[in-house]
């Protein structure tokens, strides 16, 4: 048996709705954020957890939340896997940052690996601190099934680290709509993905909103 890693980016919140970028801030989870939460954990309750790993913020614990509850799992709160810090940029919509900040904005858009939101975070930060919880789960659990609940850029970070894809390529390369479930495998050839964003355990009406 080998470890499996189940990513999911949290359920809707207001940002993710409507747009703007959000990262430090912290929303609540809109009711169809919870609706999505809630129709995570009943259809993945019966997978043998053997820990969650959650990033410390209202969207991602409300999201674990249900599913947790019902298996009995207790959160493991870690700041490596927060969302990317967007700095002058939070709660702001792209045209506005193209606006404001046009230089940094067109030189993040081209590598946001090396180059960061104003007063924000490289990728590159992302993967050295969200790498850190990914070695620590494989230190504690050399096989079972974990849970990883997490944000949009930061999901994609990850995954581009585990897949040998160039971190400057995060946005162009894999998309990460909210409540979309993605498992990667990590066993002796090194990680396979088995699904990427999966959203299929969601109602249709849930899957057809929007979602950035």
């Amino acid at each position: 048996m080998s470890l499996k890693l189940y990513f999911i980016r949290h359920g809707e919140t207001v940002y993710s709705q409507k747009g703007g970028y959000c990262g430090s801030l912290d929303p609540e989870l809109t009711s169809v954020g919870i609706k999505m939460a809630e129709q995570f954990a009943a259809a993945y309750h019966s997978i043998p957890w053997v820990a969650a790993y959650v990033s410390p913020m209202q969207r991602t614990i409300a999201t674990a939340k249900p599913l947790c509850t019902a298996v009995g799992l207790e959160m493991q709160l870690r700041d490596g896997l927060k969302e990317i810090a967007y700095g002058k940029w939070e709660g702001q919509l792209p045209e506005t940052v193209n606006r404001d900040f046009h230089d940094e904005y067109v030189r993040w858009l081209t590598d946001p690996g090396w180059n960061a939101p104003t007063e924000g975070e490289r990728g590159v930060d992302i993967a050295r601190r969200s790498e850190a919880v990914i070695h620590e789960i494989c230190e504690n659990y050399q096989t079972g099934n974990v849970l990883v609940v997490s944000h949009k850029a930061t999901i994609r970070i990850i995954l581009c680290n585990l897949l040998g894809i160039d971190v400057g390529r995060f946005r162009d390369r894999i998309a990460m709509p909210v409540g979309g479930v993605s498992v990667v495998e990590l066993g002796v050839h090194g990680p396979l993905m088995h699904a990427l964003a999966d959203r299929s355990y969601l109602e249709e009406n849930l899957c057809s909103l929007p979602s950035h």
